[in-house]
């Protein structure tokens, strides 16, 4: 496993970090709380002993059972060995004091008595003013003094002028995570945001390398484009060999499902040194982003922050269907699995259009007009436009 600068800190962490969304289901659902936890536990714990260091949750992940279920897989003195991070629901605070209570709970459930890196989960406009208006900044920093957390970071979801706001905005930052993929370089935070918070010598953190593994999966017209490159790497093992070559990024955090995952994902990190990048793989890439920017029209990462939708509609699963049917020009068998795999609360035509899911939405995505297309085409049968 090769070990990485983080930032500022005298501290090297591994190049893939474990990240605590995603983590194995006996419903097979990825924001399921019905978590394997048997499963869970022994992909950390081999994870640990392959020589991940880094482990990312947070308080919403799995309803509320990713920090609790990770707390006890760092049990027997596995704690120790590994740096850990979480986030405080921002969305959730309506006063200071509710900052020092949700820590506590994450802590009880986490079972430890420090966190070391403790971020504002996916922070925006909205969510940057009222961290500012509750003074929530001055919390963290007496929690960092009196030992609850050891570094005051953020993740993010917004625009590059608020990702530099908020870079600038607080000198006390240590690491910031923002989404990062050979898809997004023009997109939330992009290049130019990760290479300005580098500059200042925060720790980047890449999460979402695989874009919610649409990137390890691709369709079969944009999998012929890696036939005949060169060294032989799987469609995810470039995606991430990709962010490792970026010099401003620390870790790559990658959401585990399954052990096979787990394990393709640590032997990728441990190959990249040796492998390198090369200039037949920065061509594969740009051939690559012109295909799919060419064939998916909704950029939904499957990151699940628009759900619960009020009525039920199952709005993540409704673009996968879309976006899978026309990137695979497959429309009967979208029509069929939306019919199928969909009841009919869960479809989109049961949107309401009060809005919600876009305020919550990380990417911005016109998500009422995009589910009328989605019924229009898969429900009713009629022609992509």
């Amino acid at each position: 496993m090769e070990y990485r600068k983080f930032g500022r800190l005298d501290w090297r962490v591994s190049a893939l970090g474990f990240g605590c969304m995603r983590l194995p289901t006996f419903d097979k659902l990825p924001a399921s709380e019905n978590i394997d936890e048997a499963e869970a536990m022994r992909m950390i714990r081999t994870a640990i002993e392959r020589g991940v260091n880094y482990f990312d949750t947070a308080y919403p992940y799995h309803n509320g059972r990713s920090e609790a279920v990770l707390g006890r897989a760092l049990g027997d003195g596995y704690r120790a060995r590994v740096k850990l991070a979480t986030k405080s629901p921002v969305w959730m605070l309506s006063k200071g004091e509710d900052f020092d209570q949700y820590l506590g709970e994450q802590m009880k459930r986490l079972g430890t008595d420090h966190i070391d890196f403790y971020l504002f989960h996916a922070l925006n406009r909205a969510r940057w003013d009222t961290v500012l208006k509750l003074g929530i900044l001055e919390r963290a920093e007496a929690a960092r003094r009196d030992g609850r957390i050891g570094h005051i970071g953020f993740s993010f979801h917004d625009r590059r002028d608020v990702f530099m706001e908020i870079v600038d905005g607080y000198d006390g930052w240590t690491v910031c995570q923002v989404q990062y993929n050979y898809l997004d370089i023009d997109n939330q935070a992009g290049t130019a945001g990760v290479e300005h918070a580098s500059s200042k010598g925060l720790a980047v953190i890449a999460m979402e390398p695989l874009l919610g593994g649409r990137l390890a999966n691709p369709p079969r017209s944009i999998r012929r484009l890696f036939n005949g490159v060169g060294p032989w790497r799987t469609p995810a093992e470039w995606a991430l060999a990709w962010v490792w070559a970026q010099p401003e990024v620390s870790v790559v955090l990658s959401g585990m499902s399954t052990y096979r995952q787990m394990e393709e994902n640590v032997r990728a990190a441990e190959a990249f040194p040796s492998g390198g990048w090369t200039s037949e793989g920065r061509a594969l890439i740009e051939r690559l982003r012109r295909a799919y920017r060419e064939r998916t029209p909704i950029p939904c990462t499957d990151c699940a922050y628009c759900l619960p939708c009020p009525s039920g509609v199952s709005i993540p699963r409704n673009f996968d269907l879309y976006n899978g049917a026309l990137v695979h020009e497959e429309p009967t068998s979208g029509r069929h699995l939306y019919g199928r795999l969909l009841s009919e609360a869960e479809r989109a035509n049961a949107c309401t259009e009060c809005g919600a899911c876009e305020d919550k939405c990380p990417q911005g995505i016109p998500i009422r007009e995009w589910l009328k297309k989605v019924h229009s085409v898969l429900g009713e049968g009629q022609p992509f436009s």
